[in-house]
């Protein structure tokens, strides 16, 4: 029987339903008896891990090796979706993930790389890293690119590094949410991002002016355009400079920010959505539980993080290095936070 990390003994019921197989063949992996492919055995044995569950002595396997990852603070509950997402997928190829979380004033990025190349990985992902940051220097990425070591970079873009980044399409996102306003009726919208620095930030800014450019709404109004920390408290205040402008409409680089945005607009007695929409960007965890539940940008984090764990193991089985950007579509999902503008009848 299996020994549990203080959970007991697992049920094969929830082992089933976690890796979406019978309770049959959760028992066969178990017990290491045959039948099962290679990629269900794999699943069964991923959905112990994540149970919390320690995998049974005769089944236990050497893992192929260990991959660097390399997130935010986990403040933002995005990055533990794509932590969480890129974890399963690794572990689902037979590799150790090391998990790296960057916190204020705690170890920076560079300390962490130094640290996991010393532990031998065999390759790293960076989620939302310094090069999301234009201001930061690309020889951090490059000098790794030259000792051959497989990097995969999230949600950034350097023109100077020869690597493999994927990026939900950040001008694509501002384009959706400023049509899916303007079609309710808004005409004074407003733009809600972080600091000019970062890379999704100028995109979104690009992809906005464009919306706002074709839409007839004044694309080079940069009064309608709040730059702030994605925090709660940083949309909160990019909100207030945009309601004093008479935005009826936000758009917000974050789901935190949004929250802050609601809030700005509840501060003032205004209602969201009669008074004021707000979209999102993220489609974080409970989002959809929040008052009002929030339309917003959804990442398409699951496929990313195969995408990602697929690229970087294409790498450490010998594959070239490209420079190259992978593009995926953000999804606009429609909740209650938005509504019909002031020029339409309600």
């Amino acid at each position: 029987m299996v020994a549990a990390a203080g959970n007991g003994t697992p049920r094969l019921i929830d082992i089933a339903a976690l890796a979406g197989v019978s309770e049959a063949t959760v028992s066969r992996v178990l017990n290491g008896r045959p039948g099962v492919s290679d990629q269900t055995r794999r699943s069964v044995l991923t959905a112990l891990d994540l149970a919390g569950y320690e995998r049974p002595a005769r089944i236990k396997q050497r893992s192929r090796g260990l991959v660097g990852l390399v997130t935010p603070e986990l403040d933002n509950p995005i990055f533990p979706a794509f932590g969480q997402a890129i974890e399963k997928a690794l572990t689902q190829h037979g590799y150790t993930p090391v998990l790296c979380t960057q916190l204020p004033g705690g170890a920076p990025e560079d300390e962490f790389t130094e640290l996991l190349l010393e532990c031998g990985v065999n390759g790293m992902i960076f989620v939302s890293g310094l090069h999301a940051d234009t201001t930061a220097r690309a020889d951090r990425y490059t000098r790794l690119v030259a000792q051959s070591v497989p990097i995969v970079l999230l949600n950034g873009y350097a023109a100077d590094v020869e690597a493999t980044f994927l990026s939900t399409d950040d001008r694509l996102a501002a384009r959706l949410a400023v049509q899916h306003l303007h079609d309710l009726g808004h005409v004074r919208i407003g733009l809600a991002v972080g600091q000019a620095r970062f890379v999704p930030v100028v995109r979104k800014v690009e992809g906005y002016r464009q919306a706002m450019a074709t839409l007839g709404l004044g694309g080079a109004d940069e009064s309608l355009i709040a730059h702030s920390l994605f925090s709660v408290e940083g949309g909160q205040a990019a909100a207030s400079q945009l309601l004093d402008r008479g935005c009826t409409g936000l758009v917000c680089a974050s789901d935190l920010m949004a929250i802050g945005a609601i809030r700005a607009c509840k501060e003032r007695g205004l209602d969201v959505p009669r008074d004021v929409s707000v979209v999102g960007y993220d489609d974080s965890t409970l989002i959809a539980y929040t008052d009002p539940p929030l339309t917003t940008m959804r990442q398409p984090v699951q496929v990313m993080a195969t995408a990602a764990v697929d690229a970087l193991l294409e790498l450490v089985a010998g594959g070239p290095y490209r420079h190259q950007e992978l593009m995926f579509r953000p999804e606009l999902i429609v909740r209650s936070s938005t509504g019909s503008g002031p020029n339409i009848i309600r």
